[in-house]
């Protein structure tokens, strides 16, 4: 991977919060992590040691009940094993759709002050990563 991905430019998060705000919403979440967690210096966790993995782990553990109380939810989650279409370079260690009830839940829970601490353990764990907005639609039809 040739560019990395963390944090939502201002233009991708202008253009997110443009978008409806009252209809139920699915984040698409790829990531791939650091080998060790790259936490600033001063951060308690700094010296532990950690995985990338491990740090993300620790994000879900400290986030995960701002999570819930916005209402979000995990509709899936999946382990690559193989690239069929892609880049054969590209692989993801995590892989999960996030469902929140409007993506006014969403907004809510990131400038949350308590998500705010948590997410530093994102940030020290995530090499690259996309978040992709998405409508629920429909799976009941097939492809079409």
């Amino acid at each position: 991977m040739s560019e990395n991905y963390l944090d939502p430019t201002r233009e991708s998060f202008d253009a997110f919060k443009d978008l409806s705000r009252d209809t139920p919403i699915h984040m698409l979440n790829l990531l791939k992590f650091h080998e060790k967690a790259q936490y600033p210096d001063d951060h308690p966790n700094a010296g532990k040691g950690w995985s990338g993995s491990r740090a993300y782990a620790e994000y879900g553990k400290t986030s995960g009940p701002i999570f819930a109380r916005v209402g979000g939810s995990i509709v899936w989650r999946g382990d690559m094993e193989s690239m069929l279409i892609g880049p054969q370079s590209v692989h993801w260690d995590a892989a999960f759709i996030a469902a929140y009830p409007h993506s006014g839940a969403f907004m809510e829970m990131v400038t949350d002050a308590e998500y705010q601490k948590a997410v530093v353990n994102r940030q020290a764990a995530v090499l690259t990563s996309r978040l992709v907005r998405f409508a629920p639609g429909d799976a009941s039809g097939g492809f079409g």
